[in-house]
Order: C-alpha cells, then sequence, then structure tokens
C-alpha cells in the first residue's frame, strides 16, 4: 500500500528528466536539478484557493513509472454527494482506454450521479487493446468500492466492472503503448480514498500526481455570484496538466472543473462545449494531439441557488462567461509551461469575415514551426506569419485579401503597436524595437484582415501558443528514459 505523500516546498513538486535538466544551453525557463520549479514559474503555483463546496482531494505517490520514486503519481478527486458531470475527449482516432471507458460512462448515466474523478500519471494507458480497457475500468469500480464500502476494490475480472455502470472517471497520462501496474495503483486507491481533504495542500497535491513533463503544478480557484442569488457565493476550481503534444481537438492532455453552483446535466455539457472552444480547443504547444485528452466538468450543486436550466437565462449567460473566462487563465498555464518555452504568444486574428475563418488561421499560425522558431530567435521575421495567413486551408472565399491585410507585434506594456504591414504594404521596421519587443516574454501579434472581400468582417479569434526552442528537441528526444 502506498504511503501517504507529503506536499514539501514548492521547489520539491515537479520533475524532469537529466538530459532535459542538463542541456548545453541553460535557460531560465529549463527544470532545475532536483526537481525544483523554476524560479519564473513559481509565481504561477497559488498558495492558497477558494474551492466548491461538498469536493476532496488528493494525491499519493504509486510508483506508476519505476524511475519515479517520490513524487505523488495518482490523483483522486471526490464529491460528498452525486454530481452532474460532462466531458470532452480527444479526436485523435487511437482514442486511450481511459477515454473510451469515461466517455461510457457519461452516456450511460446521462452525465448524472458522478462521484468522483481519478487519475494517473507516468502511463498513458493507450493502444493497450482489451487488457487497457480492463484496467481503466477497474480503476474507476476501485474507486467506487470506497465510496460505498471503503477498502473492497473489485478485482480486474470481477463481474462487477461489467454489471454496475461506474460513478467515476478514469484519466490517465504519460507514455504510450504500455500496460498500466494495475496491481499497485488498485491497491493504492484505498489510501488515496482515506487522505482525502478539503485542503489547498491537497488540491495541490493532486495537482502535482498528474504532471509528467510539467515544471509546475496548474491549479485555479475562484468565488463567484449569480444574477438570481448575490447573497450565495460558489466556487469553482479547476487543475490541468500539460506541456507537451498540446493542440486542439478538444483540449489539452488532461483538465478537470468543479464547481457547487447548480448545474444540471443537460445545461452543463453545452457550457462545457463553449468554454473549451473559446479556452482548450485555443492553444497550442507543438501541433500534436494526444490519444488521451479528457477535459471534464463535475457539479455538485453543494453552495445552493437555483438550478441554472438554461444558459441564455441571466444567470446562464453569467455562468458562461465566468467558466469560459476561468477556463482561459487555465488552459493558459499549459502555454506557459510549454517544453522548453521561452515565449508567451497571443495571435488575434480581427475584422474577419466569420469566427471560423479568423480561428483557423490563428491555429495555423499558432502551430507553424517557423513562427514559432523566429520568435525563440527574436527575430521580427513578419514574411512568416504571412506567408501562413496565406497557405491556411478552407477558408471561406475571400476570407483573405492581401491588399487588406495587416500584421503588427503588440507590446504587452500597453506602448504602441509595431506595425509591420498596413493594408498589404510593407513599413520600414525599427529592428531595434522590434529586438526589444521580443525580449519579452509575452507578446501579442494582431493579424487584420480588413473586413475581408466584402469590408464588412468584424469577427475575431484568439490562440494562445509558445516558441520552439532547443529544449523542446532536447526533453522529446529522450521523453521514454
Amino acid at each position: 500500500m502506498a504511503s501517504k505523500s507529503k506536499l514539501g516546498t514548492v521547489p520539491q513538486l515537479c520533475n524532469r528528466s537529466s538530459h532535459a535538466r542538463n542541456t548545453y544551453q541553460n535557460r531560465q525557463y529549463s527544470a532545475p536539478v532536483a526537481g525544483a520549479i523554476p524560479a519564473s514559474k513559481q509565481k504561477y503555483v497559488p498558495t492558497s484557493g477558494a474551492y466548491p463546496k461538498g469536493f476532496l482531494a488528493s494525491g499519493i505517490h504509486v510508483g506508476v513509472k519505476p524511475t519515479n520514486t517520490q513524487l505523488p503519481d495518482l490523483a483522486l478527486l471526490v464529491s460528498e454527494t452525486p454530481c452532474s458531470g460532462a466531458a470532452v475527449f480527444t479526436k485523435n482516432k487511437f482514442q486511450a482506454a481511459p477515454v473510451t471507458i469515461s466517455r461510457q460512462i457519461l452516456e450511460r448515466c446521462s452525465g448524472e450521479g458522478i462521484r468522483s474523478i481519478v487519475i494517473n500519471a507516468g502511463c498513458a494507458n493507450a493502444v493497450t487493446g482489451k487488457g487497457g480497457l480492463e484496467d481503466a475500468s477497474a480503476m474507476g469500480h476501485a474507486v467506487d468500492a470506497c465510496l460505498d464500502t471503503p477498502r473492497t476494490a473489485p478485482s480486474i475480472n470481477s463481474p462487477e466492472l461489467s454489471s454496475n455502470p461506474s460513478r467515476t472517471l478514469v484519466m490517465s497520462t504519460g507514455v504510450i503503448g504500455q500496460r498500466l501496474p494495475i496491481s499497485k495503483i488498485l491497491s493504492a486507491i484505498p489510501t488515496a480514498h482515506s487522505t482525502l481533504s478539503p485542503s489547498h495542500a491537497n488540491w495541490l497535491l493532486a495537482a502535482r500526481a498528474i504532471c509528467t513533463t510539467d515544471t509546475f503544478p496548474k491549479l485555479l480557484s475562484r468565488t463567484f455570484t449569480l444574477p438570481s442569488s448575490p447573497g450565495i457565493t460558489h466556487s469553482l476550481a479547476g487543475m490541468t496538466k500539460g506541456a507537451g503534444m498540446i493542440h486542439p481537438n478538444m483540449a489539452t492532455l488532461l483538465g478537470m472543473l468543479f464547481t457547487d453552483a447548480p448545474v444540471p446535466a443537460k445545461t452543463i455539457k453545452p457550457l462545457l462545449t463553449h468554454a473549451v472552444d473559446r479556452s482548450f480547443n485555443a492553444i497550442s504547444v507543438d501541433g500534436d494531439t494526444s490519444t488521451n485528452d479528457t477535459l471534464a466538468f463535475l457539479a455538485n450543486g453543494a453552495a445552493g441557488g437555483e438550478p441554472i436550466t438554461s444558459l441564455s437565462s441571466e444567470d446562464g449567460k453569467a455562468l458562461t462567461n465566468i467558466v469560459t473566462s476561468f477556463t482561459q487563465q487555465l488552459s493558459q498555464l499549459v502555454i506557459r509551461d510549454g517544453e522548453g518555452a521561452t515565449k508567451f504568444v497571443r495571435v488575434r486574428v480581427v475584422n474577419s469575415p466569420s469566427f471560423a475563418d479568423a480561428q483557423k488561421i490563428a491555429s495555423t499560425i499558432a502551430r507553424s514551426p517557423l513562427v514559432k522558431t523566429a520568435l525563440y530567435g527574436k527575430d521580427a521575421n513578419w514574411g512568416r506569419i504571412l506567408c501562413v495567413v496565406g497557405y491556411t486551408q478552407g477558408l471561406s472565399p475571400g476570407a483573405v485579401v492581401p491588399e487588406k491585410t495587416s500584421v503588427s507585434f503588440v507590446p504587452t506594456d500597453g506602448s504602441e503597436a509595431l506595425k509591420l504591414l498596413v493594408r498589404g504594404e510593407p513599413e520600414v521596421v525599427d529592428e531595434k524595437r522590434a529586438g526589444t519587443i521580443l525580449e519579452e516574454e509575452d507578446l501579442e501579434i494582431l493579424v487584420d484582415l480588413g473586413g475581408g472581400e466584402g469590408g464588412k468582417g468584424d469577427e475575431e479569434a484568439s490562440y494562445w501558443f509558445c516558441d520552439f526552442s532547443h529544449e523542446y528537441v532536447t526533453i522529446n528526444g529522450d521523453y521514454r528514459t
């Protein structure tokens, strides 16, 4: 049985491979020795939180990956009462076993009666055949058993796995093509259950337990009120993981949202979809879509208030804005922690004939290796950006008119934008100022389509991404070792 993990100091929370830590270019974004969080990233780790009523968390060490001898790698999130729940999943055709199992659970229960989420790091349980499905199912049923009769988890071959629909969603992250050490995990789940707590320390442990190449745990929480019940304070919490193999086709690798607001099953799925399209579906590290992408949302209504039965109601509109803004902040932490990243970039496409056109252009820019390497080299090579705009596939006719297109770098300090291209005409670029702007960690690239062919387009979309560095290659060159 795994022993209870201790939170320890912030520098002990995350780890990377020795090769990545000792890369020849010791940049400030590299994870230093002993698994310390880089100084520049510590500001993103919360020291307190406002977590939703009725939810408990834990994170313990199991040793899913043999090389992990001390860091937590099994997380458990539980609601004391049944929740409405929804999730969005990867569109990769090679979908991991936990993706299949969690989707089946939500379909069978119609998004009602969900109690918990269990997550392991170190092994993705992807492309593992029938055995992988059995392992994922066993994890969920082991948690269910703890919630009903503690410490009586079923075996992998128990008939309970097929006869009783689970109330626990399952997620895994790590190396693809390897089986889970399922016996170790099943024997540790009662410990994860017995150490559940609503404390900030436990929420942070759970966020740490889902990390792989992350350099810091990604956890956010906030309180809010709704128009119909200003006297009731609700809470919203979320955690995510991911630093590589990040490009939307639904989300980043793994994410979880929890609220004590009363959101019924029929409302929570469209609420999640709307938020994800504008957050986790608008980030890119390297253009790769994982086999395991899952973002789940649970609501237990423990804070009280009137159920939000429509997103078009005043409460529904308010909650949509709150959740969307929150998921944007949460998803952007993934870009802040992009493997080897030195830049946090927002690309904003404005005055587009449609949101879809703007999003396609922003997405294509965000995953361009030439754009990303130019940003790493602090090179104001706007021609690469314009090239991407020109070859973006699937745009509506007349969406891009070269003579109407403008490109600018927008500093995040509030100073004037640096115009690179204005209505198809190149500007004389102040290279010194361009270099100063590109020295900063944060940058916005503004692409103005001038309304498209008809000149009346006013839609816009944003994407958040990072650069490509030498360290990205180093990290992914030795990922399995």
